[in-house]
């Protein structure tokens, strides 16, 4: 999971006057936590968001205040309290609200799980999500993160920025291998978003997890922004990429296009 660490909230405040250092420093508490990282003593949430442990003392005190943190004296831990944050933004992005029921609808009919994702900095964050059994929940996976670079949600989303954002985003990538077939040639990266912008859909084989292929197409808004994307994912013994293009392509395309007549 990406974290903001201190030198990132330096860097942030250097170039905006008005941001608002001890704000940053209480999310990178609060996003230090994950499920690798269940509960922290103080020394270990200093350690993991590279803060003086006196400053990440103050924001979990605060954060206890608050109700997003409870702690037994030694261990810290979130609360229910944190998914007030996840509910907010659920509820005021319309795009979820539309796009939940098309992603379980379309896992039940294609037999593989389906979701939408948007793009944040590096990953990806699910924003509904459909499985054709119930051996997943629904709830655990909204929210999930993934790197962009090697997922096909990522890189449909990663075509649509503009030339000088791409070029952002590949300078500062510093892809990591999550499978022995992940690229991470920078160039072939950048060959396989702009043909995913070309092309319309993206297709990742493997990059991501072993034994599991994917296919996404992007999801616009009235005036053509990218803003989200599609995915339906397969076993690759259930599913060949030949046939993911030519029987899952079509249908996910004409639900994007169905999609994108509500999306503001």
């Amino acid at each position: 999971m990406a974290r903001l660490r201190a030198q990132d909230a330096e860097r942030r405040q250097s170039a905006n006057p008005d941001f608002l250092e001890a704000l940053a420093r209480g999310l990178s508490v609060l996003q230090a936590f994950g499920p690798e990282r269940r509960q922290m003593t103080l020394a270990e949430v200093a350690r993991e968001v590279d803060l003086a442990r006196a400053t990440v003392r103050r924001a979990l005190i605060t954060l206890t205040e608050l109700g997003h943190v409870e702690t037994d004296g030694r261990l810290f831990r979130l609360t229910p309290g944190v998914l007030r944050l996840a509910a907010a933004y659920l509820g005021s992005n319309g795009a979820s609200t539309i796009l939940q029921p098309r992603c379980e609808r379309l896992s039940l009919a294609l037999g593989g799980p389906c979701s939408a994702a948007v793009l944040d900095g590096e990953e990806i964050v699910f924003v509904a999500y459909g499985q054709p059994t119930r051996m997943v929940s629904v709830t655990t996976m909204v929210g999930w993160r993934l790197p962009a670079f090697c997922t096909a949600l990522g890189r449909v989303l990663l075509a649509g920025l503009d030339g000088a954002e791409l070029d952002v985003f590949l300078a500062r990538l510093c892809p990591q291998p999550a499978t022995p077939q992940t690229e991470l040639d920078k160039q072939v990266l950048r060959a396989r978003i702009l043909e995913a912008g070309t092309e319309g859909f993206a297709l990742v084989d493997q990059e991501a997890e072993i034994g599991f292929r994917s296919i996404a197409v992007p999801l616009r808004r009235y005036d053509g922004r990218v803003i989200a994307a599609l995915n339906l994912g397969m076993r690759t013994e259930g599913e060949s990429a030949v046939a993911l293009r030519e029987r899952v392509l079509p249908l996910l395309r004409a639900e994007a296009a169905e999609i994108s007549t509500q999306l503001v």
